[in-house]
């Protein structure tokens, strides 16, 4: 008799299982981000399974940047999840600190610039209301301080939510959160790309005419400036 070639049945990974029925229980109970999750013994419990399963669990989910594990507190979600969701990590060694904001920019250039031309073409006049409320409030803080912090944060996540691409804020948003530390004022200067302020304006007039090359063009310039300032002032 010939030998069957086929595979056999994996064992069942009962921590993927223990994910499963969490993030199950996650969306069933409207969980949002900042609520404790139930304790150890809760899901040990409801789950039938033993703690080193929950805890393994719970340490893919840590390190899928999901949850966070407060000492003698438990667990708090860090974003919503469900069965559904799609997790990529990121991950960069930030010894060199100059090396590390080159390579995001990288990465940032591209995404930045499609985002820019996916939101000049997909915008809605309600996008546009929003994009210029944000845009005036850096405009506003700005001239009263001579930089922006959260302002400009800001303005760039509502031109990411014009794509209505939800991909596109949701990478972006965690590349500057994993940086936010170096991005806000890296090299200690708080002068860093305040050069790209008035392409804001021009990236949001190219939005507001429906002109995505016009976007790509103006968002380039302020990547540029950003580039610029990481060489020069990390000399």
């Amino acid at each position: 008799m010939s030998k069957l070639l086929i595979s056999a049945l994996p064992p069942v990974d009962r921590a993927r299982q223990v994910g499963e029925a969490l993030a199950d229980y996650v969306e069933g109970a409207d969980l949002k981000a900042g609520d404790r999750l139930p304790a150890e013994r809760e899901l040990m419990a409801a789950l039938g399974v033993g703690r080193s399963t929950i805890r393994e669990a719970m340490r893919r989910f840590q390190a899928l940047g999901v949850i966070e594990s407060r000492k003698g507190s438990g667990n708090y979600l860090l974003k919503p999840i469900s069965r559904r969701t799609i997790h990529m990590p990121l991950s960069l060694d930030t010894a060199n600190l100059r090396d590390a904001l080159l390579q995001t920019l990288q990465v940032r250039r591209g995404l930045e610039c499609e985002a820019g031309m996916v939101a000049a073409r997909m915008r809605t006049s309600a996008d546009l209301k929003i994009i210029e409320a944000r845009l005036e409030e850096m405009e506003r803080v700005h001239h009263a301080k001579g930089a922006s912090g959260p302002e400009d944060l800001a303005f760039h996540l509502a031109v990411y939510d014009a794509t209505h691409n939800p991909l596109f804020r949701q990478l972006l948003e965690q590349m500057r959160e994993t940086f936010e530390r170096f991005w806000s004022h890296p090299f200690e200067r708080f002068d860093f790309a305040r050069r790209s302020f008035p392409y804001h304006r021009t990236l949001f007039n190219a939005i507001a005419a429906q002109d995505p090359e016009a976007a790509r063009s103006e968002t380039l310039k302020i990547l540029k400036i950003v580039e610029e300032d990481i060489k020069e002032m990390s000399k």
